[in-house]
């Protein structure tokens, strides 16, 4: 690709990032030099420049309003994010959850329920109908500006990713499990709490390559500096959520009761998180 369509697109993708409300990635100095063990990409920037928005990938993301005209008191930031980014026939099911999590249901993106807490979410989709995992970036890798920004901008950042029942550690006997990890130590205890209460079997971040410790994880890029959670589901656990694993459509429109079970477990950690945040607004400086 010639330099010149290259550094268009990256005037382009920091007007995208300004007009999102995300910092403005000049020249995205960050990308890195080469790609992760297995990836085809070294980043996402190099990911859209080289594969079709619309065709190979989808984006989509929700930034809820924020507006405050009261002269006498500025209120908390908005506290928490959801991320699937390996969502689509990438890392099945992560999309769905995302949306879940965040208070949408997956098929009709309506809220859940009324009046109830909703989330900033981001996610990048594989629309391929084949050979989706070449779309794979590693999540250290993350430099879209607007994932970037919303996880600089979230005390939270919950990080949604499939892996395998060996690479997890999970039992033959029970390949159905979730692996709780990332660098925010309380988020953590929470997750693992909440999912085990609901009767999901969780596992000990202690793999390298998925307990999601790494501070450059675009999950431990918060505003707090302290990190946010990932989870890592095994691929026998996020079939379990749907009556029809095949296909965004049918995974979308076929949530079970496990699914919701699931994304509660999560919402209700959030929500001790966050309650637990506003009891200490000194956490924030503004």
């Amino acid at each position: 690709m010639s330099q010149s369509h290259a550094s268009r697109r990256t005037v382009l993708a920091t007007l995208v990032a300004a007009a999102a409300g995300g910092p403005l990635l000049t020249g995205l100095a960050a990308t890195p030099a080469a790609a992760a063990g297995g990836d085809t990409y070294t980043s996402n920037s190099d990911l859209y420049t080289k594969a079709v928005e619309g065709q190979d990938f989808a984006r989509r993301f929700k930034r809820h309003e924020a507006f405050d005209n009261d002269k006498a008191t500025t209120p908390l930031p908005r506290l928490t994010s959801v991320l699937a980014i390996h969502g689509g026939g990438i890392e099945m099911g992560t999309s769905e959850l995302c949306l879940g999590i965040a208070g949408y249901r997956p098929d009709t993106l309506a809220p859940v329920t009324a009046g109830a807490p909703v989330h900033d979410y981001w996610m990048l989709e594989g629309m391929r109908t084949s050979n989706n995992g070449e779309l794979h970036v590693t999540a250290s890798h993350c430099d879209d500006p607007v994932a970037r920004s919303m996880a600089a901008g979230s005390a939270n950042v919950l990080s949604l990713h499939g892996c395998t029942a060996t690479q997890a550690g999970a039992p033959t006997s029970r390949p159905e499990a979730v692996v709780v990890g990332g660098l925010n130590t309380r988020f953590r205890q929470l997750l693992s709490t909440k999912l085990s209460d609901a009767g999901f079997q969780v596992l000990k971040g202690d793999p390298d390559d998925i307990n999601g410790d790494l501070p450059e994880n675009i999950c431990n890029r918060t505003l707090t500096g302290e990190g946010g959670g990932q989870l890592e589901i095994t691929t026998e656990l996020r079939q379990s959520l749907f009556g029809n694993f095949s296909g965004a459509g049918n995974r979308a429109a076929t949530t079970n009761a496990d699914f919701w079970k699931f994304t509660n477990a999560c919402r209700d950690a959030i929500a001790a998180m966050e309650t637990e945040q506003r009891a200490r607004e000194s956490l924030f400086v503004y």
